[in-house]
């Protein structure tokens, strides 16, 4: 054992780290920067340990060597190898056993601090990679760009379609992430500043040397230290107003300023040269939307009153940042008239400018003598500030008026010789403009189908006023958000807030329902906001009915109108976690894909342009994995250049909290979509399509029913919620949407998806991604075709590759002691099986002998991660018995119940730490 101030060289990190000495043929070594980085945190992890407490070093080092031995005497065991008496796992086991609830609280705290490290140092690892490929690129070799995926797949648009159809298809480019509150982020936001400053930290490390890098490190001292005292769990839940704050965070920290260097990218490389000196080339195709403090479905805390505040804190901080963007091009906009002479155009804005207000020109010209190109502009900052305050004789009408007085100011510039003027920063103005607008996110509102037609039912019977008796306070709210949306709309333009999603739509009756609410909901017809009623399909029976239903919708008169009014625009949703939860993961998978393919010929035929909506999440089991992979697989006419998906909890920090990793992320999903429509991908996603039909219906028929046999085993839902932290995990204080409908699971459907999916994970069983596969495909038996359809599928390759990152965070052993909990040896046995056999096709298929063995890196990463989810694991099984128990003599205490369930709920955000995508 060694003591805190020893030191811990790279070598002896990755030593420790993944648990042997001795690596077999298939492994290799993290790669130098990243075990370095690792090893650093570790050093600096333990340093803060032994500041707090010698007793808590040793048992951290101590419950390090006992996972990591027995992790590698798991890997290196073969199957038909006795298990011995006593092995690392036990001994850790038995450590955890005898160490007092509180201490396992700060080791479970000391452990979660590392996962947080370990992320930021692969986070670090991948910034860094980028970095080095893109200082190989030379730029003075024509051709495409091999680092920005866009070129790549516009290049090869170019050589299959030619410039005026690839063309087209980058005019209709939009990637449309949808960012929501669903409570999967186990991380409170306190922590999140300091995970930031860290990485920020670590980020700049390399480059400095002598004092500067002891400075550093004492400042990674500083912060580790206060992110191990920092509780990860929050006093409270948020609400949805505080909830918003995570986009105004990632707004802040990435989104403003990257999108327009997304742009700038592709342009540089479409124009060379004339990059910035010439009118852009790519569009503004980046547009957020957000379920944040709109999306009511299942959530009572969200109301009419919380939209319309989340819509005012929105617009007030977009606007202001474009108060500042403005006022800083302005400022810098010293160009005098005498170089650069003002068109006529702008003469004439400026002059309509001063009959505005000549107290705002007036100021503008002392500032701006002579340069007005200058003063033009800081008016237009000042009427931001006015729209801000709702100064109705100063303030915008909406975005479009900004953008166009912005335009007269860079067509003026161009006009004049000052094309770099033109073309640079006020052009990255413009660009944020049209991708943010001045409400920043589209809101889109959500509610159940059974809601509105129980508001319909009450309104009906007791008059729209009440006439003939009260009307229910849920009938008030439904009519009241829909006010809600209108006075949005006046506020901030449709845009803001104008689609209205029917969650468990069953019928066109559903969206009759919605549009004719929205029309009681006001006195006056000129009052009614426009909206787009978009239809969510998610249950199996849903999906397979989904082209019949609307086939009906399109007869509904409201919807005619509104495709007249949007070209035959139409946008539908489907839902991946409860087609999941319902039907299994390969059936959900491939009835997705049906269910796709069939609206999307039916689009066709009605000549619609047509909108997907993928309701993913970030876990396997809720459709989770890469997004670019997932758009090429989609089916022939179902992208239409625009991928629209959420984004929630742990993914969206993921995705977009480091600005380079953003960059990377939106031109990886814009690619892929531009990429779906080359006829190559088409043809190849049809004909394999067509060719794997029959292997196809032959696993989901098995898989089927291999998964409903497991869910309708007798008292299967109350055994879930014993085996797995389901009642905990509605404690924590990630979300104010409630996890599940009560605190355990007496059927099935008082289960959400998301606690359903989440659970899994947390059990180390991961069982909501692949149950049934392997039922499936050794009923199928057929390795050879399973194995080219991997190779020539991109829906199989990219299933069977998710499902295999899923199964590399599944640990046998550990699932062993969660089922133990449950006293079910029928229930376990059918899990445990099915994973072996799932397991063992997975890698026949793959060609591998341990999961992710030919993904290096990220193989190798999660195998260093492993013991140490292990020992949370086991932390957490422990106090889950201590909660389970029956034995009246044991009943534990009020303080000892809550010392458990807190010690439970600090290994949750470790796990979910340690594991990643896991909501």
């Amino acid at each position: 054992m060694t003591d805190s101030n020893q030191q811990i060289t790279a070598a002896d990190a990755t030593l420790v780290t993944s648990g042997t000495g001795t690596k077999g043929p298939e492994e290799r070594k993290l790669p130098q920067s990243l075990d370095e980085d690792m090893a650093l945190c570790l050093r600096l992890l333990r340093d803060v340990l032994g500041e707090f407490d010698q007793q808590l070093l040793k048992r951290f080092d101590s419950l390090r060597e006992d996972v990591m031995t027995a992790s590698a005497e798991h890997f290196n065991r073969h199957p038909s190898d006795p298990v011995p008496d006593e092995d690392g796992l036990s001994k850790a086991v038995a450590l955890i056993d005898d160490t007092s609830v509180k201490d396992s609280q700060l080791l479970a705290r000391a452990l979660t601090t590392y996962f947080h490290l370990a992320n930021l140092c692969e986070e670090n690892y991948r910034v860094k990679v980028l970095h080095e490929r893109e200082g190989k690129v030379d730029l003075k070799v024509k051709g495409t760009d091999p680092i920005n995926e866009m070129t790549s797949a516009y290049s090869q648009l170019l050589q299959e379609m030619g410039p005026a159809k690839a063309s087209e298809l980058l005019e209709k480019l939009e990637f449309h992430p949808v960012f929501t509150a669903h409570p999967t982020e186990a991380r409170r936001k306190a922590v999140e500043g300091k995970i930031r400053r860290i990485a920020n930290l670590l980020a700049v490390r390399r480059g400095l040397g002598g004092s500067e890098l002891e400075e550093n490190e004492r400042l990674l001292h500083n912060e580790i230290d206060a992110l191990f005292r920092t509780s990860p769990i929050a006093a409270k839940k948020p609400t949805p107003v505080e909830e918003a704050n995570t986009i105004l965070d990632i707004f802040d920290a990435t989104l403003f300023e990257t999108i327009p260097k997304v742009y700038r990218r592709f342009d540089d490389w479409m124009l060379g040269k004339k990059a910035g000196m010439v009118k852009p080339v790519c569009p503004a195709f980046f547009h957020p939307g957000s379920w944040i403090g709109s999306d009511r479905d299942g959530n009572p805390n969200v109301t009419a009153k919380v939209s319309r505040k989340v819509a005012r804190k929105f617009s007030d901080h977009m606007l202001k940042a474009l108060v500042k963007a403005t006022t800083t091009v302005g400022r810098n906009m010293t160009m005098e008239v005498t170089t650069t002479p003002p068109s006529p155009e702008l003469r004439s804005l400026w002059s309509h400018q001063k009959e505005m207000s000549e107290r705002l020109t007036d100021r503008a010209t002392t500032i701006s003598h002579n340069e007005l190109h200058r003063a033009v502009v800081l008016v237009i900052a000042d009427r931001l500030q006015a729209t801000i305050q709702r100064d109705a004789d100063l303030m915008y009408a909406d975005c479009d008026d900004f953008i166009a007085d912005l335009r007269v100011v860079q067509d003026s510039l161009a006009k004049a010789g000052a094309v770099r003027q033109a073309y640079g920063p006020l052009q990255d103005l413009i660009w944020q403009a049209q991708t943010f607008g001045f409400h920043m996110v589209e809101m889109e509102f959500r509610q159940h189908s059974l809601v509105h037609a129980r508001a319909l039912e009450d309104i009906r019977e007791h008059g729209l006023h009440g006439e003939r008796g009260e009307l229910q306070p849920m009938t008030h709210e439904v009519l009241d958000t829909f006010r809600a949306l209108g006075a949005i709309q006046k506020r901030n333009g449709q845009k803001a807030a104008r689609r209205y999603i029917i969650s468990f739509t069953k019928s066109a009756q559903n969206v009759k329902d919605v549009y004719e609410l929205n029309r009681l909901a006001f006195e006056h017809a000129e009052d009614v906001p426009v909206i787009d009623v978009i239809p969510l399909f998610e249950q199996l029976e849903d999906l397979q009915n989904s082209v019949d239903v609307l086939e009906e919708i399109i007869k509904i008169p409201e919807v005619q109108a509104r495709l007249k009014e949007t070209g035959n625009k139409m946008e539908v949703m489907l839902g991946y976690s409860d087609s999941s939860k319902d039907a299994g993961p390969v059936s959900a998978t491939l009835a997705l894909h049906t269910a796709q393919e069939r609206i999307a010929k039916w689009a066709e035929s009605h000549d619609i342009d047509l909108t997907l909506f993928h309701g993913r999440g970030g876990a396997v089991g809720r459709g989770g994995g890469p997004a670019n992979r997932a758009v090429l697989a989609q089916p022939v006419g179902s992208v239409n250049c625009r991928f629209k998906l959420t984004e929630q909890g742990e993914v969206i920090f993921a995705r977009y909290g480091n600005p380079v990793l953003a960059i990377r992320h939106i031109e990886s999903v814009a690619a892929a979509t531009l990429l779906q429509s080359a006829p190559s991908v088409e043809e190849r996603n049809t004909t394999m399509t067509e060719k794997y039909a029959d292997m196809a219906d032959k696993l989901d028929q098995a898989a089927h029913e291999r998964f409903l046999d497991l869910l309708h085993t007798p008292d299967f839902a109350p055994w879930f919620s014993i085996v797995t932290p389901l009642n905990e995990i509605g404690l924590l204080p990630i979300g104010s949407r409630p996890a599940k409908r009560g605190l355990g699971a007496k059927s099935l459907d008082d289960l959400r998806t998301i606690p359903w999916v989440f659970s899994w994970a947390q059990a180390r069983i991961n069982l909501a991604a692949w149950y049934g596969l392997g039922t499936a495909c050794e009923k199928f038996g057929d390795l050879e075709t399973l194995r080219q359809a991997y190779e020539e599928w991109p829906l199989f390759s990219t299933f069977i590759d998710n499902i295999e990152m899923s199964l590399a965070k599944t640990d046998e052993r550990i699932a062993k002691m969660y089922l133990s909990l449950g006293d079910r040896d029928d229930l376990s046995q059918k899990v445990l099986s099915e994973m072996e056999l799932t397991r063992k096709w997975v890698l026949q298929i793959v060609g591998d002998e341990w999961p992710l063995q030919h993904r290096h890196v990220l193989g190798q990463a999660i195998r260093i991660r492993s013991p140490y989810v292990d020992a949370l694991s086991v932390t957490q099984v422990r106090a889950l018995r201590a909660l389970r128990r029956r034995n009246d003599k044991e009943e534990l205490s009020k303080s000892q119940q809550a010392d458990f369930i807190y010690l439970i709920l600090c290994t949750v955000s470790g796990v979910a730490a340690g594991l990643q995508n896991t909501g």
